[in-house]
């Protein structure tokens, strides 16, 4: 199996709903299509996709960021899946060394990713594990409520 690693373009929106719904985030063509277009003008995030047979099978989405408590920047991956039948076979892999090869081209020393604490995330959690990452901070989460419902 000959897995290509590109960036994304907007003909790759279809696949890539599908892909968030294998991530456990169900989108609609549309739904990505708007998120896309956002992401794909914003100068600090990268999207690549890995294809195989003409078929995307995996994404990985990332943007660079700064730390205010420190010198060096860093990329933060905010999404990473490899479409089920294809995962164990490289893919996520080949994804996780096109972003290397992007930040050291950058001079960037530092990849960020967060994972939910659920069951099914456990064999992700491993493979960042062998990949070299270790677990280092917990997350916290506030949902805001929308301005809407503040004016009522």
């Amino acid at each position: 199996m000959e897995v290509t690693v590109r960036s994304a373009k907007e003909n790759d929106v279809e696949q890539l709903a599908g892909l968030m719904g294998e991530l456990g985030y169900p989108a609609t063509k549309e739904e990505m299509q708007k998120r896309f277009s956002k992401i794909n003008a914003a100068l600090s995030y990268h999207t690549f996709v890995a294809v195989v047979d003409d078929s995307v099978v995996g994404m990985i989405g990332m943007m660079e960021s700064h730390h205010y408590e420190r010198n060096d920047d860093y990329i933060r991956i905010v999404a990473f899946v490899v479409a089920s039948a294809y995962r164990n076979h490289g893919v996520g892999r080949k994804l996780l060394e096109k972003t290397e090869s992007l930040a050291r081209k950058k001079g960037i020393h530092k990849l960020v990713l967060n994972s939910g604490n659920r069951d099914e995330r456990n064999e992700s959690h491993r493979f960042y594990e062998r990949s070299g990452f270790e677990g280092k901070a917990t997350g916290f989460y506030k949902m805001l409520d929308s301005v809407d419902s503040q004016n009522e």
